[in-house]
């Protein structure tokens, strides 16, 4: 999928020099994922030198209960190169991947999580269509390899929903997984809400977009932190980040209940008048009266939706506390590899 085209005149061959003086920041939220982390790091590291440009990588360990800290630090001392956020607590990994955006030095920020379900080598793609003038360059899943067929047939289902329901369409089978220029990032920090659905947020933040497909592959260890409750408060964070088309259905849903209800009641009044009151109708009543209580207490749960919303931005909270900062010392470099 392609979204708008590259700026005119940006698309040039980058020369040696300017290749080595780009920096380029890797952002990677870490919550419990000891198993995986040195193989990410190995592998993410042999990606990086490769590119020739100098890096960084910035990992934010969100609240980690696990071995994630100790091999983060055990990382960060053996390579200049490495950065570690400790946040104060478990704050979710929008919020994380928020703290990483806003620490993050690079001329293009790579987001990729550390499970290596996303491949790193697909990082020199995106590069590379960064330097042809793409603000944002963003892996498409072709395949979702390991996945139970209920998560990937609920999300083909949440995109179709969420793109019918929002003003922006958001790019179908796209994770976090993608690079953002500077001024992609830029934008992105500008932003100001609490309530965060990043996905959503890439997308309306506009840019010149591509696409880049992929495979995704199992987990390379570890388990994952979505269950299928948390994936549906997820979806509901994103809908109601980016519509407010629930809330005119709660409208409409409340007017064609009341018509129905004024329909009935004179159809009732009418029998009455012509045949009179033989008492009967008790369950068809208790039917109405349940039928008008639940879509009453749908409508309420919809405008609870986004009351909460409103609540929480009117807060306006710090989005997160960081425990530990250790920034990247040198950036590697590609011909620095030994």
């Amino acid at each position: 999928m392609l979204v708008g085209a590259p700026a005119a005149g940006r698309s040039h061959p980058v020369s040696q020099e300017s290749q080595l003086s780009e920096l380029l920041s890797v952002v990677v939220p870490v919550h419990n994922e000891s198993a995986v982390l040195p193989q990410f790091y190995r592998l993410v590291g042999e990606v990086m030198r490769a590119i020739g440009s100098r890096y960084e990588l910035i990992f934010v360990d969100d609240g980690s209960v696990d071995d994630s800290a100790s091999i983060l630090a055990g990382l960060r001392d053996g390579d200049e190169s490495v950065a570690v956020i400790s946040l104060s607590r478990n704050f979710g990994k929008e919020v994380a991947l928020t703290a990483g955006l806003d620490h993050a030095r690079g001329d293009a920020v790579i987001i990729i999580d550390a499970d290596l379900q996303d491949p790193p080598e697909l990082i020199h793609e995106f590069v590379r269509t960064w330097r042809d003038g793409y603000d944002v360059v963003y892996g498409q899943r072709l395949d979702r390899r390991g996945d139970a067929w209920l998560k990937i047939f609920s999300a083909r289902w949440f995109y179709r929903v969420i793109n019918y329901l929002s003003d922006v369409e958001i790019p179908r089978d796209v994770g976090d997984f993608r690079l953002l220029s500077r001024r992609a990032v830029e934008a992105l920090r500008s932003l100001p809400e609490r309530r965060r659905y990043m996905k959503g947020l890439y997308a309306w933040i506009g840019f010149p977009q591509k696409a880049v497909p992929f495979v995704r592959q199992p987990r390379a260890a570890g388990t994952t932190k979505w269950n299928y409750w948390r994936l549906w408060n997820f979806a509901l964070e994103g809908i109601t980040s980016f519509s407010d088309v629930p809330l005119r259905v709660a409208t409409y849903l409340g007017i064609a209940t009341s018509g129905l209800a004024f329909v009935y009641g004179a159809f009732l009044l009418v029998r009455t008048l012509i045949w009179g009151n033989p008492v009967p109708g008790y369950p068809s009543l208790i039917i109405v009266m349940l039928f008008l209580g639940g879509v009453q207490l749908i409508c309420l749960g919809i405008i609870g939706e986004y009351l909460a919303r409103t609540f929480q931005e009117a807060k306006a909270r710090t989005l997160y506390f960081v425990k530990e900062y250790h920034p990247a010392g040198t950036a590697g470099r590609g011909d620095e590899a030994s």
